[in-house]
């Protein structure tokens, strides 16, 4: 039998054998709105297996709800975790549709292993994805929207993030009749084409086009492009506002074996995702965590160890990890002012508003593209092509060129208030597990 076929057959096998474990092992899903007084308590309980927190954390998290808090327990055989989340609205949840969601996504009618995302659409056959990696700078999303556009292809949707001088994309093209790109020739002319201009000259640095057919989960895909591109090393740290900074802490508790993760940072939306991917695609398993985000403030402690069961076990190891979750925090940061545009989709559309945002000195530093029934539904954080802030002169001469009832301000995002570095840590178990007394009492090696 071919090395191929024993790999299909072993994955098979592990499928199935996943199956009839999760048969014998049902998960239960407990829905409260009664016992805590702002938020809904979803309570969890399954067969534990790696890479499961993630999956339900991507699940809550792709409805758009706020994690507040969650108690997070997994050694052993089971997992058993607790979220507290509230809708965008701040209040509990009510609406039926999303808590018998939630209850068969996460409950015995669950296929929990393999949850996907695409961007505002269902995956269909209708468009062909294709991924973007390369040097970041002012009027690249312009660029590239204008090759695609020139070879008569449509963006339905499209999600893109910028990170110490890097930009990675993930794209759902389609023809203009609106079926997928198919043709070998074209395909090839499109990362030929795309690859230029993400190139940008920057020859230390490569640049990536990648058409496939793979269905992965569009944000999950880019923080793994960012990290496999190194994103995490600092180009220039001195530019890098230091009250920015999420404060990340790795310590190692030799009576347990685990090493403790702390961070602390300003809470955004998606922020428990964000960090809870990064471990998973590192490889540490999260046995344990204490999630607070009820204020301005955001607070997460990790009881992790490698895949291989160890903990961390060097300085440079320490160091990595650190740097890592720094990176995943920080690249989904909304930096500048955020523009909102809805209007009947069409071929070029994205391609003739970012050359407006190109053509008025504006850098796109994140962008949420989606077609929803013909409609585009566009989502951009820009700022001056220097870094500095857009004045309103330029913003009402880009509405005007657009459309002011299509373009929409909503306000500016890049205030934010510094983290208090030398706040109480909350704990996991009470006192007993706050991670700033382990050093104190000899429990745990710190590296620093």
């Amino acid at each position: 039998m071919s090395e191929v076929n024993m790999s299909s057959f072993s994955h098979y096998m592990d499928d199935e054998y996943e199956k009839l474990f999760r048969r014998v092992n049902p998960p239960r899903v407990v829905i409260d709105n009664e016992s805590c007084k702002n938020a809904t308590v979803i309570r969890v309980d399954s067969a534990n297996k790696y890479g499961i927190l993630l999956e339900v954390v991507q699940i809550l998290t792709d409805l758009n709800l706020t994690i507040t808090k969650a108690y997070i327990s997994s050694d052993g055989g089971w997992f058993m975790d607790v979220f507290n989340v509230t809708g965008q609205d701040g209040n509990k949840v009510t609406d039926e549709a999303i808590l018998d969601y939630i209850a068969k996504s996460l409950g015995p009618e669950s296929c929990v292993t393999s949850p996907m995302r695409s961007i505002g659409m269902k995956q269909t056959m209708d468009y062909t994805a294709i991924e973007l990696l390369g040097s970041d700078r002012p009027g690249l999303l312009s660029e590239v929207s204008a090759v695609l556009t020139n070879l008569k292809c449509n963006i339905l949707n499209a999600e893109v993030w910028t990170h110490n001088a890097r930009a990675a994309a993930v794209m759902h093209v389609s023809e203009e009749t609106g079926s997928a790109i198919i043709d070998p020739q074209k395909l090839s002319l499109i990362k030929e084409l795309l690859c230029n201009v993400l190139g940008g000259g920057n020859k230390n640095r490569g640049a990536k086009t990648v058409v496939t057919d793979e269905v992965t989960h569009t944000e999950r895909r880019l923080h793994q492009m960012l990290f496999a591109d190194r994103d995490y090393d600092r180009v220039n740290d001195d530019d890098f506002d230091e009250k920015q900074r999420p404060n990340v802490n790795v310590v190692n508790w030799f009576d347990k074996d685990y090493s403790v993760v702390t961070i602390q940072s300003k809470d955004r939306p998606k922020l428990l995702f964000d960090t809870v991917c990064t471990l998973t695609d590192m490889q540490y398993v999260v046995f344990h965590a204490n999630i607070d985000a009820e204020g301005p403030e955001a607070y997460q402690e990790y009881y992790i160890r490698h895949i291989d069961g160890s903990p961390v076990k060097s300085d440079a190891e320490r160091q990595r990890v650190i740097q890592c979750l720094e990176a995943a925090i920080e690249r989904r940061v909304s930096e500048g002012l955020k523009l909102e545009l809805c209007t009947t989709d069409r071929v070029g559309l994205l391609s003739d508003v970012t050359r407006i945002f190109r053509e008025n000195s504006l850098a796109v530093t994140r962008a949420e593209v989606t077609t929803k029934a013909e409609k585009a539904i566009n989502t951009f954080y820009v700022r001056g092509a220097s870094g500095c802030i857009v004045d309103s002169k330029t913003i009402e001469t880009i509405r005007q060129a657009i459309g002011n009832t299509i373009l929409q301000v909503k306000g500016c995002t890049n205030e934010s208030k510094s983290v208090p570095r030398d706040s109480p840590t909350r704990s996991l178990f009470s006192g007993i597990f706050k991670s700033r007394s382990f050093v104190n009492f000899g429990l745990v090696k710190s590296y620093s």
